[in-house]
């Protein structure tokens, strides 16, 4: 394996401890957390960003098919593998229907176990595609321009030609259609009371399309509507966007909500939008923080600043020291911004030559995949720069 598989280990209190640590690999294999019982898998798996389940169990325990039925449909990428005490016999076929990648009896060598845990991880990896870039746009203050950022992001990918969603998560106040002048003739609501399973063509029924070719699923009409869609909801709806679209773009209301959280926990790219003021900077600062002691990659987070010409009396040295950080991408004030929100045309599309469409297309660019430059062509840029 290319690095250590993050793996979150479950006990069944019927199975000795010394047991199932003896049968788990020394390399290879990272054990972030080993929890008793099945009742805080979920909550678990948020905080480790676990990339799959050991299970120790009782063959005879049914909580363990409840809960590897409900890791399959919540985290249908990550694998979960089951160590049985005793002879498994027909709880076998249970284990494979509730969604488990495979069984092995306790007791069991490490080595045995590691060849378990790489087959899983190898069998759950897609050959045919990269996985989509799941891009959650935070802003721990409201009034930032997350949405602009969204939008704006959102319609510049769509119009390269990648299949591109946006998922409009500020449940009560979400502004994504409003935005994008798309009528909330279907709602995120209206999916989460649906009833029935989900799957890619019942998704794809409540999405919005936009000019640009890019899709929506839009926030609830009223702020009302906002507790029937739920964290479990998010977690069944992401996998899928990820299998059908090449990137999920996902607007997200001011703070730390558990649906934030959980969209954070499966998401590999944050975008985190600040203005240029004390409060907003402050707030920014507390935000990445709160993402390092979550564990979030350093790497994966990108700083945008909007409004960032602003003569407010703060400089970039400022800026740097309040927020802790530099940002990445400056998007500048532009009287074009408000009217392009008005008449529901991001102003990438509407004014594609002013600064800010231009700032917003750089933002995109730390999106897209790297393009491999061939050697006699990089040396010949090379040598013109230095000449």
């Amino acid at each position: 394996m290319a690095h250590a598989v993050r793996t979150l280990v479950v006990l069944d209190p019927a199975v000795p401890r010394d047991e199932v640590v003896s049968a788990l690999p020394m390399e290879g294999v990272d054990v972030v957390a080993m929890i008793d019982g099945f009742s805080d898998v979920d909550d678990a798996l948020q905080r480790t960003r676990a990339d799959m389940i050991v299970v120790a169990c009782d063959h005879a325990s049914e909580a363990v098919i409840e809960m590897i039925a409900d890791a399959r449909r919540k985290r249908p990428d990550r694998p979960v593998v089951v160590l049985c005490s005793g002879a498994p016999n027909g709880f076998v076929r249970r284990v494979f229907d509730a969604g488990a990648d495979d069984i092995v009896e306790l007791p069991q060598s490490a080595e045995n176990v590691q060849f378990l845990i790489e087959k899983a991880i190898a069998r759950r990896q897609r050959p045919d595609r990269d996985p989509a870039r799941t891009i959650v746009v935070l802003g721990p203050k409201g009034g930032t321009g997350k949405t602009l950022t969204t939008c704006n992001l959102g319609v510049l990918l769509a119009s390269q030609g990648h299949r591109t969603v946006v998922v409009d998560v500020d449940l009560q106040f979400g502004d994504v259609g409003l935005a994008l002048g798309l009528r909330p003739e279907r709602t995120i609501y209206d999916l989460s009371v649906a009833g029935g399973t989900l799957d890619a063509e019942k998704v794809d029924d409540y999405l919005a399309h936009h000019q640009s070719g890019l899709r929506v699923l839009i926030a609830p009409s009223r702020p009302d509507q906002a507790s029937s869609v739920t964290v479990d909801l998010l977690l069944e709806l992401y996998p899928i966007l990820r299998d059908e679209f090449d990137y999920v773009i996902i607007d997200t209301p001011p703070g730390f909500t558990p649906e934030v959280i959980a969209t954070i926990d499966v998401s590999t790219d944050v975008c985190m939008v600040g203005t240029l003021d004390t409060l907003s900077l402050k707030n920014t600062r507390l935000g990445l923080e709160t993402l390092t002691l979550m564990g979030y990659p350093e790497a994966n987070v990108s700083l945008v600043l909007n409004r960032a010409q602003t003569k407010v009396g703060i400089s970039a040295d400022d800026v740097a020291q309040v927020a802790g950080r530099v940002p990445d991408v400056l998007v500048p004030s532009d009287r074009d911004i408000p009217r392009s929100v008005n008449e529901g045309l991001p102003v990438a599309l509407s004014h594609p030559k002013s600064d800010a469409a231009k700032a917003f297309a750089a933002l995109m660019t730390r999106y897209l995949p790297a393009v491999a430059v061939p050697e006699s062509q990089g040396r010949r840029r090379l040598l013109a720069r230095k000449a």
